[in-house]
């Protein structure tokens, strides 16, 4: 029943599209001039149709449940729920959710029994008079839009004020989300701090976040200094774009200048696949693949190799970042005018010359864009971390050592349980922050070269 009040509104506007534009053209072939188009009349229709009663239909059945629960639980027998916790309340609407589902897991109560059936009726109901609702607005709003349609009535005018004010609409969404997003992070970023020291957070060389469970329980304080961490995340992420900066020019640089069409019409689609295959694949080559490979070759030459290390999990993931410097460098060095690479040549440079001198440099903004999205991506990266990398934080800048990443403690921060009331899990946030700011500090850093050198080849 879920389906039915898209697929009835699917059909109002569609109809009411239809029947506009027939009217509309049916006022244009008596001979008056319409204001506007006959497609615009249509849209005039079903936009009028989609906007409002689509919002309805969210609305309704993002309150449904909520509303329908509140109903169930105050329809309960008379003492029921006395002298019961909210955490117990929830467990017995829980498990009358079950039964209504058909999940029924010994013998319940009959009180319980009638209450899965009245849930189950309230559902049903709830969708029927969706329906209605939903086909009785349509209806409404389709006969409007019908009786709008006038040689004199601005169909395109009114279409555009509504397309505009969706456009507003979702940037006042995009823009209410980041601030969200922003102050979640901060309101328990602040409680963390208020438990554990900002300069112990900071400037502090041990990582075990753990704490104690018992009053008596030994070596279970805890330690939140986050520096080890940070040096993890810094060596995988040096690591892969160590190899896929140098990787990615130079495959851009060939493709834009040195090879053939078909030879980069080829390629270039197959580059552009890596950058579309689930981490959790690199993950598992990294793990199953890589790593051992680097510890077989490690142990041959003497040298001591963790199972799981910063290498192997930086290589795979330069692999990864290959696809976006490439394209996106490749992109900016075709977007050089043409004059500047036929000036280089008429002055004798050669071709080599003419790249490194003229059209690279014109191609800065485009290049650091792509690199520092890279940075982000590999600053960012969870799956590849945690399935490669390893889970304890160490003070090391080897890359043949096991180290841990900011998104790896995150994860295993926040994994089972998770009580907002202690530090251990509020640590997940604080780091959460750092790496916000320094994606943030990264972009700001590349709008800044970009409008530099934008200002200078323009």
């Amino acid at each position: 029943m879920t389906l039915a009040p898209f697929v009835i509104l699917l059909l109002a506007a569609i109809v009411g599209y239809a029947i506009n534009v027939k009217s509309a053209r049916a006022i244009r072939q008596g001979g008056t001039r319409l204001h506007s188009l006959s497609s615009f009349h249509g849209l005039y229709s079903l936009l009028l149709v989609i906007v409002p009663v689509l919002t309805l239909v969210l609305l309704w059945l993002a309150v449904e449940g909520a509303v329908i629960n509140r109903i169930l639980m105050a329809s309960l027998p008379p003492g029921v729920l006395e002298e019961l916790g909210s955490g117990q309340v929830q467990l017995i609407g829980a498990e009358i959710r079950s039964i209504a589902g058909g999940r029924i897991f010994g013998t319940p109560e009959e009180w319980k029994l009638e209450a899965a059936d009245r849930l189950i009726n309230y559902r049903e109901n709830a969708a029927w008079l969706l329906v209605a609702v939903v086909s009785v607005l349509s209806l409404a709003i389709v006969v409007f839009a019908r009786s709008r349609v006038a040689a004199e009535f601005r169909a395109r005018q009114r279409v555009e004020r509504i397309v505009s004010g969706l456009m507003i609409f979702c940037a006042v969404v995009a823009i209410f989300t980041t601030v969200g997003i922003v102050s979640a992070l901060t309101f328990e970023t602040i409680k963390f701090f208020q438990m554990v020291p900002i300069t112990e957070f900071l400037f502090g060389t041990s990582w075990e976040p753990q704490i104690p469970i018992r009053e008596d329980q030994i070596a279970a304080e805890g330690a939140f200094g986050a520096v080890p961490v940070f040096l993890g995340t810094i060596v995988i992420a040096t690591v892969a774009l160590f190899i896929a900066v140098p990787v990615g020019l130079m495959t851009a640089i060939y493709l834009n200048e040195f090879a053939s069409r078909q030879f980069r019409a080829s390629v270039k689609p197959v580059l552009e696949i890596l950058a579309g295959v689930p981490t959790v694949v690199y993950g598992f080559f990294a793990i199953l693949t890589v790593a051992p490979a680097i510890r077989q070759f490690g142990q041959s030459l003497g040298l001591e190799v963790a199972s799981n290390t910063a290498l192997a999990a930086g290589g795979v993931m330069g692999i990864m970042l290959i696809p976006f410097i490439s394209s996106f460098a490749e992109d900016a060095l075709s977007a050089v005018p043409r004059s500047l690479r036929d000036g280089a040549l008429a002055l004798g440079a050669t071709r080599a010359e003419m790249m490194l001198n003229v059209l690279f440099p014109a191609a800065i903004p485009g290049i650091v864009g792509g690199i520092l999205l890279a940075v982000s991506r590999a600053i960012g990266e969870t799956m590849i971390v945690v399935m490669a990398a390893g889970l304890i934080a160490r003070m090391t800048i080897n890359p043949l050592d096991s180290v841990t990443a900011v998104t790896v403690q995150i994860v295993t921060l926040l994994i089972g349980d998770t009580a907002f009331d202690n530090p251990k899990t509020l640590a997940a946030f604080a780091l959460g922050m750092m790496l916000f700011l320094v994606t943030l500090v990264i972009n700001v850093f590349a709008l800044r070269i970009v409008r530099k050198y934008r200002e200078i080849y323009d």
